[in-house]
């Protein structure tokens, strides 16, 4: 893979004991050391006109004086210094790259992935929140949607946490879908079954809130009973994944049990989507906090498309699961896969 990657990202520092530390992306670059095949590109910047396509320009401002000024607390999880403007900017400029570079339509070995931070998805179109403070994911689908090189975007969320921000931007809009996986009764409330979109954007957004204790088998089936048929049915000519890796079973920070191999499941088919959907392909990097665990599971994103066919579980899903599955396939209008 391509991964796009740059040294302003390591310079937001939110403090020793913050999860998302620079350590998360120096971790993934010393557990891509040891793979074959690995590519970095250093993108330029998203500019501000970029930014405020899709956050308000106020906030976008009040954003830059706040961290000019030294930063500090914006509220009780999300802390910016005077480096994080300029990491902001950085992360959604790899972002954006990554899309456009998807849609170059390059090699399956050179599918981008976007290894920025600050993560995104939580980002409002007026307010930072959970370690975000601009959506990446968001601006690189509006840039190249307002470029023209794409008309439909697809955003797959398999962060566990709900990227509140991305379906909030979206909802009412039918050229992006938004599906997300995610544990339910996580920070930050959002995406229940219930929340679907609204006017053009009704049934653009799809929300699969797993209960706690979720592992590989819940995801496979989410993946091929809603996520799978609602993108394809959508026909987009761009899938972004926001790829965060909490999911994992010894992440500290969530309770869901998605093992290494199970992101290689998920990779496998998100894949296999894109290439049946003819829509192309693009990773940007969210949430995961236990570092080894992050490493690995980009890592294994990366293995996928190198050639590595991951382990897929023949186990099947708790009633629960598949309780939870069924309302979801009704609410879309969905027969079981």
């Amino acid at each position: 893979m391509r991964f796009g990657f740059s040294e302003a990202c390591l310079a937001h520092d939110p403090g020793g004991r913050h999860p998302e530390s620079p350590g998360r992306l120096l971790a993934v670059r010393h557990g891509l050391a040891r793979r074959h095949g690995v590519e970095y590109v250093t993108a330029a910047p998203a500019s501000v006109r970029a930014v405020e396509a899709v956050h308000d320009a106020d906030y976008v401002d009040s954003l830059r004086t706040f961290c000019e000024q030294g930063g500090g607390q914006w509220d009780p999880d999300t802390v910016a210094v005077q480096a994080t403007w300029p990491a902001s900017l950085a992360s959604a400029g790899q972002a954006i790259w990554a899309a456009e570079a998807a849609l170059e339509r390059p090699p399956g070995r050179e599918t981008p992935f976007a290894i920025g931070r600050p993560p995104g998805h939580h980002a409002v179109v007026d307010d930072a929140m959970g370690f975000c403070f601009m959506n990446n994911v968001a601006i690189a689908a509006q840039a190249v949607i307002d470029a023209g090189a794409a008309a439909r975007v697809a955003i797959f969320d398999w962060d566990v946490h709900h990227g509140n921000g991305t379906q909030a931007l979206f909802y009412d809009r039918g050229d992006v879908l938004y599906a997300s996986i995610h544990e339910d009764g996580l920070y930050p409330g959002t995406g229940a079954v219930e929340e679907v979109g609204t006017g053009p954007g009704r049934g653009a957004t799809v929300n699969v809130p797993l209960p706690p204790g979720a592992g590989d088998p819940a995801y496979r089936d989410a993946v091929d009973d809603l996520i799978d048929p609602t993108i394809a049915g959508f026909d987009p000519d761009l899938l972004l994944v926001s790829a965060g890796f909490d999911a994992h079973r010894e992440d500290p920070i969530s309770r869901q049990h998605v093992t290494t191999e199970g992101f290689g499941m998920l990779t496998a088919r998100v894949r296999a989507l894109a290439d049946r959907a003819d829509a192309a392909l693009g990773f940007v990097l969210e949430g995961g906090y236990h570092l080894d665990k992050l490493a690995d599971g980009v890592g294994m994103v990366h293995e996928v498309f190198d050639g590595r066919d991951p382990v897929v579980t023949d186990q099947a899903t708790s009633d629960a699961v598949t309780a939870r599955l069924a309302t979801c396939r009704t609410l879309h209008g969905l027969g079981r896969a």
